[in-house]
């Protein structure tokens, strides 16, 4: 433990509604998690709800406890991570059960005790992001259109490689210089693409193409919007919905990553709100891999599913982005852009994917604090 480990996570249970011994008995624990619950989904808008419940097959009243019980389990997961020494990565089950992973016996015991599932491993999150970044590196140079999506999957402990093309897939982590056992490589039909017509919450237009606003920000006193990379370089115009001028690109990255932010005019007011001021934006705390995510976009409306890795690299036709999250949710062209959200955490902007909400389908959001970091930004919330 790095820096008095026990007493740092007894801290985090002391701060998160998991630590049910803190109240007086189960049943007023239980009546806290309920009006928690309550609040939870009192601000979301219909269309949120409807979709947690077509999509994930929730109720109005299980899709509050399980935002409540995710939130809690994600702000231990980080804390955690924060303070283990060989940590390994932690996700949520399907009952929204944290497990927490480690390469230390002695570790697991601290794991437990903070409220968590301990899951002892072979390799650290740091040793299987080492393989994934040699995977990056190569890829700079190496064709990967038959493979290309790669990721860390903390709930195997390895590195997953999706291709179609085995003989290929085989010729990249050679080309990468890792360990080939290190790398499960996957047959798979996925084609990712960068939805470039795509609009979450607002759209917005850059000459004869059309993106979405994914959150309101602002760098020091001028405001605008995080969007993705992929939508427009440095200096290009935009109009808004109501094709007003709007504002400029001030930074984009594509590929690479698929980030970007626009700086709008004094016609245009920032706001902490998604899809016409439906949800109510209050952080940017990351969401664990399982949890759930809904994503708002103009043609397909809102869709939810779950966070499956986080650090995902993807190969589009254009070249490959790293660091993207992948999802379960569908998307189609009009989405691209939009907003990434769990309750009321901003996750990231709509990257891109493949599929369609009809048959289904994966996609890739460039998780938002990257992209406020790199930027310099502040997420505007309420």
């Amino acid at each position: 433990m790095r820096h008095t480990g026990r007493n740092a996570i007894g801290a985090a249970i002391a701060a998160s509604a998991l630590a049910f011994a803190l109240v007086p008995s189960q049943a007023s624990a239980n009546d806290t998690m309920t009006e928690r619950a309550e609040a939870a989904v009192a601000d979301l808008p219909a269309g949120v709800l409807d979709a947690m419940e077509r999509d994930l097959g929730l109720s109005e009243q299980e899709a509050g406890l399980q935002l409540v019980a995710e939130h809690d389990a994600s702000l231990l997961g980080e804390t955690l991570s924060a303070d283990l020494d060989a940590f390994a990565g932690s996700w949520l089950t399907e009952g929204t059960e944290l497990v927490v992973a480690t390469t230390s016996e002695a570790e697991a015991a601290e794991i437990t005790e903070a409220g968590a599932t301990a899951e002892v491993v072979d390799h650290t999150l740091a040793e299987l992001d080492s393989v994934k970044d040699a995977l990056d590196q190569a890829a700079e140079s190496y064709d990967t259109t038959d493979a290309p999506v790669w990721y860390v999957d903390v709930t195997t402990n390895g590195v997953v490689l999706l291709t179609s093309d085995v003989t290929e897939a085989e010729g990249f982590v050679e080309a990468a210089g890792v360990n080939a056992a290190a790398v499960d490589i996957q047959t798979s039909d996925e084609q990712p693409q960068a939805f470039y017509d795509l609009v979450g919450g607002d759209a917005y237009y850059m000459g004869g193409g059309r993106c979405s606003v994914g959150f309101s920000v602002t760098q020091g006193s001028t405001p605008g919007f995080a969007t993705a990379g992929h939508c427009g370089t440095v200096g290009t115009s935009t109009t808004g919905y109501n094709q007003a001028a709007q504002g400029t690109f001030e930074e984009s990255s594509f590929p690479g990553d698929d980030m970007a932010w626009v700086s709008v005019n004094s016609d245009w007011n920032t706001t902490p709100t998604v899809n016409e001021g439906e949800v109510t934006v209050s952080g940017s705390t990351e969401a664990a891999v399982g949890a759930s995510v809904c994503r708002s976009g103009s043609t397909t409306g809102w869709h939810c599913g779950t966070i499956q890795q986080h650090n995902t690299s993807v190969t589009y036709p254009e070249g490959t982005i790293t660091g993207v999250t992948r999802t379960s949710v569908c998307a189609e062209p009009g989405d691209s852009g939009g907003s990434y959200i769990s309750g009321s955490q901003a996750q990231g902007v709509t990257s891109g994917g493949s599929g369609n909400c009809t048959s289904g389908g994966t996609t890739y959001h460039q998780p938002i604090n990257p992209l406020l970091s790199a930027y310099g930004l502040d997420l505007v919330t309420g």
